[in-house]
C-alpha cells in the first residue's frame, strides 16, 4: 500500500536530482545576492554607522531578488515536459507534490542564502549578534518567500514576461516578510529582543504552506 506522504518525497528527491544536475538557478540566484551584499557598501560609502543602519534592509531587499529571480521556472519546466500534466492526473495529492517542488527549490536557493548571511553582514559591519539573527531571521522568512512567490510562479506559468508579472502580483505579499525579517535585525542592533519580528515571521510560515499547497 502507497504510504500517504510517498508522492512528496518522490517529487522531492527528483527535483533535488535535478538541482544537482543543472546547478544554474541556485548559482546565478546566490550570486546576485552576494554581489549586492558587495557593491551597495561600495556605492554609499565606508561610514560604519551608515552601513549597520542600512545593512539589515539591503540584505533583506537583496534575498528578495534573488529568491524572486529563479522563482518563475518552479513550474515552467515540468510544464514544457508535461511532467505537470503527469503529476495532476496522478493518484497522490496535489498538494505534497506542489510541496515537495517548494522545499526543492527553497534548498537550492534559500539555505545557500542562509549559509552566507553572516558573511555579507561583515561587509554592514554588523555585530555578532545582528549577524545570528541575520540568518535565523532568513532562516523563518526564506521559506515563506518561496512559499507565497510559488502561487505567482503557477499564476503566470506560461505567460510571456512571467517573471515580471509574478514580481507585480506578490509584491505587497512579500513586503510584511521584508519588513519583520529587516526589523528582527535592526532590533538586535539596537539592544531590543528581536521576539515581535520572529513571532511575526513564524506565524506566517506557517500560514503560507496552506495558501501554497491549496
Amino acid at each position: 500500500m502507497t504510504r500517504p506522504a510517498s508522492p512528496f518525497f518522490a517529487v522531492l528527491r527528483r527535483d533535488l536530482l535535478l538541482l544537482g544536475r543543472g546547478r544554474a538557478d541556485a548559482v546565478v540566484s546566490l550570486l546576485f545576492f552576494v554581489l549586492v551584499a558587495c557593491l551597495f557598501p561600495l556605492g554609499v560609502g565606508a561610514d560604519a554607522a551608515f552601513l549597520r543602519a542600512l545593512g539589515p534592509g539591503v540584505l533583506w531587499v537583496a534575498a528578495l531578488l534573488a529568491t524572486l529571480l529563479s522563482q518563475h521556472r518552479l513550474f515552467a519546466q515540468d510544464h514544457a515536459d508535461g511532467t505537470l500534466e503527469q503529476l495532476l492526473l496522478s493518484p497522490g495529492a496535489a498538494t505534497l507534490w506542489v510541496l515537495a517542488k517548494i522545499t526543492a527549490h527553497w534548498i537550492g536557493t534559500g539555505l545557500p542564502l542562509i549559509a552566507v548571511a553572516p558573511v555579507m553582514g561583515l561587509l554592514f559591519d554588523l555585530g555578532q549578534c545582528s549577524r545570528l539573527t541575520l540568518s535565523l531571521s532568513f532562516a523563518l522568512g526564506t521559506p515563506v518567500l518561496a512559499l507565497v512567490g510559488a502561487i505567482g510562479a503557477a499564476l503566470s506559468l506560461g505567460m510571456r514576461g512571467g517573471g515580471v508579472l509574478q514580481a507585480l502580483l506578490l509584491l505587497p505579499w512579500f513586503v510584511p516578510v521584508l519588513i519583520f525579517g529587516a526589523g528582527s535585525v535592526a532590533s538586535c542592533g539596537t539592544g531590543q529582543a528581536p521576539a515581535t519580528p520572529f513571532l511575526l515571521l513564524g506565524g506566517a510560515l506557517l500560514a503560507a504552506p496552506a495558501a501554497a499547497g491549496g
